[in-house]
């Protein structure tokens, strides 16, 4: 069902442009976990991936790593960023190993005009927390 669900979301993102006039490229990411890599045109640098199982789809864009964080403004930067969770709620932070991200979940049965809408949300919270959170970065 996942494979075929990736399959379908490709279809539904790859050369579509949204009604708020973005445009998507798709493809997907062979691995152990296949994924989907979608990019926005203009917002190259932060690519969103999206991996999907028999619940849920999870869309993931990649941040910084721990090292370009300055260390004497590592504690702000969790600070704001456990703050900022509130008032973006289609978007959250995360860590794995070194690599801070953010990341939005939907429901599997999402229509593809929300999951269209939902990344081109967390784009959107993506360059909004990079913009904000650029002061900690070393």
């Amino acid at each position: 069902m996942a494979n075929e669900k990736l399959a379908a979301l490709l279809q539904g993102l790859d050369g579509i442009t949204t009604p708020e006039g973005m445009s998507l490229e798709a493809k997907i990411v062979a691995g152990e976990v296949p994924l989907l890599e979608v990019m926005i045109e203009d917002r190259e640098e932060f690519p969103i991936y999206v991996t999907v199982d028999d619940d849920q789809i999870l869309c993931v864009t990649y941040l910084w790593k721990e090292n370009e964080i300055d260390a004497a403004r590592r504690t702000d930067l969790l600070e704001d960023m456990l703050s900022m969770n509130l008032p973006m709620p289609l978007s959250s932070f995360g860590k794995v190993g070194d690599q801070y991200l953010i990341f939005g979940a939907m429901a599997v049965g999402s229509r593809m005009e929300d999951i269209q809408h939902e990344i081109r949300v967390l784009s959107d919270n993506t360059l909004n927390a990079v913009e904000t959170m650029g002061e900690y970065l070393a």
